[in-house]
């Protein structure tokens, strides 16, 4: 395998993430890594209890960048302003582009792990979940502490952006134990991974991305976890599986085309957990949501960014 890549550096903002990652993802490339400075706020980290000091590290003062790793026998250099063109264009779905500048680099993969480890330490994002890179020896620090092992590779979901703390703190006010779950757009398999540590007994994670899955599939295997399937699929198409849980920490104009197709594969009682909202897009998820019959039992925000807990509407009697 080749242990050099060339990355395509967008810089954006942080509500176009997701969808400049999915363009990045669109044109070929093989991994992602997210600089955002939403991050590196300081009272949204510590709201749930990291163990660094965000302003020891160097970090975006403003914005984010998406960093496309590539290999480098694509020719990146007529694509970049195919791809600028398109960041751009994300300002007629209602997100920011930010800069929409693109740069390109040639980056040794093993300078980039050691620069990624810098960012990455064990971290605290619930009252019972704590995240540990597989690189870090860690011993729980209390009765009931569970401790999710990843090693975030060149692929998605490292359990520090808001949107996955936020999930994680759903599941774990919802999970009883026992309860069937599909995970829509797994990314690392961090949500699937949380939710079989916390009592579900059987869970479908699905990523429309093939290098996600192949992620997910290595993270699941870092963990004591044995009742998680994973594969590719768009959505929910093609779903028969029935669910108590169906949870998708998804772009925001990606969970519109989604909450239709929940109700039918979410069982009675069941409930809809809902994230990758900027909060200037809540109130058109929150309106999707009730005009297919949901009603939200839960809102939880940090960071503007947005979390809602989404049950079936019951018919009065």
């Amino acid at each position: 395998m080749n242990n050099d890549w060339t990355a395509l550096t967008v810089t954006t903002s942080t509500e176009a993430i997701e969808a400049v990652s999915n363009i990045l993802m669109e044109a070929g490339a093989e991994g992602i890594q997210i600089k955002d400075a939403a991050d590196f706020k300081k009272a949204t980290i510590d709201a749930h209890g990291t163990w660094f000091d965000p302003t020891t590290i160097p970090h975006l003062a403003s914005g984010a960048q998406v960093i496309g790793y590539f290999d480098p026998a694509i020719s990146l250099i007529e694509q970049r302003d195919h791809i600028a063109s398109q960041v751009k264009e994300l300002k007629q779905f209602g997100l920011d582009p930010g800069a929409a500048t693109v740069t390109l680099t040639d980056v040794r993969q093993a300078d980039w792990a050691n620069v990624w480890k810098q960012y990455y330490h064990p971290l605290r994002v619930s009252r019972f979940l704590t995240i540990v890179p597989k690189w870090e020896h860690y011993t729980p620090e209390q009765n009931g502490e569970i401790v999710l092992t990843l090693d975030p590779g060149m692929a998605f979901g490292t359990g520090t952006h808001p949107t996955t703390q936020l999930m994680l703190g759903l599941l774990e006010s919802v999970v009883r134990g026992g309860e069937t779950m599909i995970d829509v757009g797994t990314g690392s398999g961090i949500l699937a991974i949380a939710a079989e540590r916390l009592g579900v007994s059987r869970i479908l994670a699905t990523d429309v991305d093939d290098v996600a899955v192949k992620n997910a599939q290595s993270n699941i295997e870092l963990n004591p976890v044995s009742h998680i399937t994973v594969k590719a699929n768009d959505l929910l198409q093609g779903i028969t599986m029935s669910a108590d849980l169906i949870v998708a920490n998804i772009l925001a104009e990606v969970l519109v085309p989604l909450i239709p197709q929940v109700q039918e594969r979410l069982k009675p009682r069941g409930h809809f957990l809902l994230s990758g909202i900027i909060a200037d897009k809540a109130a058109l998820i929150t309106q999707t949501l009730q005009a297919n019959g949901f009603t939200i039992a839960q809102r939880r925000e940090t960071g503007g960014w947005v979390a809602l807990d989404a049950v079936i509407q019951e018919e009065d009697d």
